[in-house]
């Protein structure tokens, strides 16, 4: 039997590179080797903002059109949706009650949110209770499918530590049944905003997957690149350009980076040029998503169907679950 893999998203909007690069492309190409799940949080998006849900069906949306558009196969993957599973916030109130308060605290998942809500993004919010359960949450998500593996970037590893704390609590306390879910780290590129801080929306210097060519080039035209170059004819930097050659070394071939590199280096290439060029490089990339995204954004019946039955199949492997634990903890049936 293939091992199990569980990931997820908070609907925040429509992705953007940093989101294609850092984690759909690795699920992508996890499908074949792995039986994958892979959920839409929305949920965990009340967490910090349970007073704005105008756009989160939308924003549900926009995710699974993402995800299909990049590659996921619901042939291949268990595409759902977190509240359609009520089996989770179930399995939640047992963790929960097993999961000391210190564990809780000191999990670096709820600090960095913490650390969020302090800034003006978070405008000063204060921690509900919600938020102080978001760890314990998350544990649920993953142990909800008996999870073998999650795939992560290397600065997430240690958020799955408590997810393996509270299920060899939980086996130690009850007896064995849950696997200590491993984190498996993903192999992509990360990719800079074009400010060359993180790629973000609320930053406003992301190329959104679902951008218009015309916007991805505009937006293109906008990254730094070698400061130190006042005229198309001074030799340039390469290593010192801040987005457009770090761009160029993530979606260019190995020929046109060399190329790239060589014609800086001897002011041969200006860097409006540059960027046209890098443009229409990355528009030919997204042409194909863009394309498939389109399509399931004119037939939004199937890409229902797709969360409906993906839910359905979630759900029957998350009652087996359930079904074990409420036996194990000898709950009242």
């Amino acid at each position: 039997m293939k091992q199990v893999i569980v990931s997820g998203m908070r609907p925040t909007g429509k992705l953007h590179l940093g989101h294609y690069l850092g984690v759909i492309k690795n699920w992508v190409n996890l499908q074949d080797k792995y039986d994958c799940y892979y959920f839409v949080a929305d949920w965990h998006a009340l967490t910090t903002k349970y007073d704005k849900t105008d756009e989160l069906k939308q924003n549900t949306y926009d995710v699974v059109l993402d995800w299909l558009a990049c590659g996921i196969d619901p042939e291949k993957s268990v595409i759902y949706v977190q509240s359609l599973l009520p089996e989770v916030a179930e399995l939640n109130v047992y963790l929960s009650m097993i999961t000391p308060q210190n564990w809780v605290e000191r999990d670096p998942t709820l600090k960095d949110m913490v650390k969020i809500l302090k800034t003006k993004e978070g405008q000063g919010q204060q921690m509900n209770y919600g938020l102080l359960g978001y760890p314990v949450l998350m544990s649920a998500d993953i142990m909800m499918m008996n999870a073998d593996l999650v795939p992560v970037g290397i600065d997430q590893v240690a958020h799955i530590e408590i997810t393996r704390d509270i299920a060899r609590r939980f086996n130690n306390l009850y007896g064995e049944f849950f696997h200590e879910a491993k984190p498996l780290l993903n192999e992509c590129s990360l990719i800079c905003g074009l400010d060359g801080n993180k790629m973000g929306k609320s930053y406003h210097n992301d190329i959104k997957i679902s951008d218009s060519e015309d916007d991805t080039s505009k937006k293109i035209m906008t990254a730094i690149t070698d400061r130190s170059r006042l005229r198309k004819d001074d030799l340039g930097h390469p290593d010192e350009c801040e987005v457009a050659f770090k761009y160029w070394k993530i979606f260019g071939a190995d020929d046109e980076i060399a190329t790239v590199r060589s014609e800086c280096e001897q002011g041969l290439r200006g860097c409006a040029q540059c960027k046209r060029q890098l443009g229409d490089k990355i528009n030919s990339i997204l042409a194909p998503i863009r394309e498939r995204r389109k399509y399931y954004e004119e037939h939004l019946d199937e890409v229902d169907d797709i969360i409906r039955e993906g839910s359905a199949k979630a759900k029957e492997k998350a009652s087996q679950v359930l079904d074990g634990v409420k036996e194990l903890v000898k709950i009242y049936k």
